[in-house]
């Protein structure tokens, strides 16, 4: 139960942060490249178009929605006993480049929105880590009872 009111949350939070921080962010970034033409011979514009711009926030919305289900999903596994906080602490060094390149890979080619995307994930996992945790004392102290 308590699974099928953080996922719909952890998704709107990945929403949320591409719509609210994210995106206005990689906007001033692209608009640093912007240039009249004075210092150079050639001036550069922002040609936006709307269906562009709409399909990059789509696809960052996506993409972060489902990158926030990461606690769900080690909470997951951690419950039928495929990893455990051990495990996940051991490994922490390779995720950190799991979650590097998953950042670059989703994202535009801008270190913004990769960051954007990688901090989140690694504060995530980290809370991974502590709610997985909290399942083995659980069930620690289920199997004592029995």
């Amino acid at each position: 139960m308590p699974y099928l009111v953080v996922t719909p949350i952890l998704f709107l939070l990945g929403g949320m942060l591409v719509y609210y921080l994210i995106m206005p962010l990689a906007i001033k970034f692209f608009l640093s490249f912007e240039s009249s033409g004075l210092n150079t011979s050639l001036p550069i514009q922002l040609e936006a178009k709307v269906n562009e711009y709409l399909s990059l926030v789509m696809k960052l919305i996506f993409a972060f929605g489902l990158s926030f289900q990461l606690p769900v999903v080690l909470s997951l596994l951690a419950r039928i006993g495929v990893v455990d906080s051990q495990f996940l602490k051991e490994r922490r060094k390779y995720v950190v480049v799991i979650i590097f390149a998953a950042a670059a890979l989703l994202t535009p080619p801008d270190p913004v929105t990769q960051i954007g995307l990688a901090i989140p994930l690694l504060l995530l996992y980290e809370l991974s880590i502590i709610s997985v945790k909290f399942i083995e004392k659980k069930n620690k102290e289920k199997n004592a009872q029995h």
